[in-house]
């Protein structure tokens, strides 16, 4: 055979593979850029240019600036559980256990990647209505899940029954959620130290007979 019939067309499959894996090319500049210059010089022509690609191709992936928000968000946050899940699920056998690996590994999570925490504050402070929509929706989400996680250990016996679980779950989430914005100003941060002070704050505030 020439070297006309070795040379095969890519198949649906190759294809599909080689646009996921561009996709997240994408999306992995759209993170680094925005941490870099902020959210509103992060424009399609400067991600491109990161990695070396058009604006016209970002096109050909992402509807546009909004569509690649939401995506970014979404890796953000899918990273995030695949991080943490795992240390939470190990630590489930008991209330104390589960908060404090539930408190350390959103910790750890944001002091391991530093570009994703600076980037979600960008797009906070962004002028793209759907993207804050998104992160607001992920946080009220993740409310939701530690209540009932808390309130779960409660009934159980493992946690302190004469506290709000809901109101519990808001000022954790609420102290957890300021990281990402102290990260922003003070690249040096202790979040080691962070995560322990915090740890040990509901562990007292949630735990039975502490003190």
């Amino acid at each position: 055979m020439g070297l006309e019939a070795e040379t095969k067309a890519p198949t649906d499959r190759q294809r599909t593979f080689t646009e996921a894996a561009r996709r997240v090319q994408i999306i992995e500049a759209a993170i680094d850029t925005i941490a870099e210059v902020g959210f509103a010089r992060a424009s399609l022509a400067r991600i491109g240019e990161r990695i070396g690609i058009s604006k016209g191709l970002i096109g050909y992936h992402f509807a546009g600036k909004d569509d690649l928000i939401k995506e970014v968000v979404f890796e953000i946050v899918e990273q995030g559980l695949a991080y943490m899940q795992p240390r939470i699920i190990a630590e489930m056998s008991t209330g104390s256990g589960f908060l404090q690996a539930y408190i350390e590994s959103n910790l750890a999570f944001m002091r391991d990647h530093r570009n994703f925490m600076v980037a979600i504050v960008e797009i906070r402070l962004g002028i793209i209505a759907d993207g804050t929509k998104h992160l607001n929706a992920d946080i009220d989400a993740a409310v939701h899940v530690l209540e009932g996680h808390l309130a779960r250990y409660q009934s159980e016996g493992q946690l302190r029954p004469d506290f709000d679980p809901r109101v519990m779950a808001v000022a954790i989430r609420a102290v957890i959620d300021a990281v990402p914005r102290r990260l922003v100003h003070d690249p040096n941060l202790d979040v080691d130290k962070y995560a322990a002070e915090i740890a040990n704050m509901f562990h007292l505030s949630t735990s039975l007979g502490a003190e």
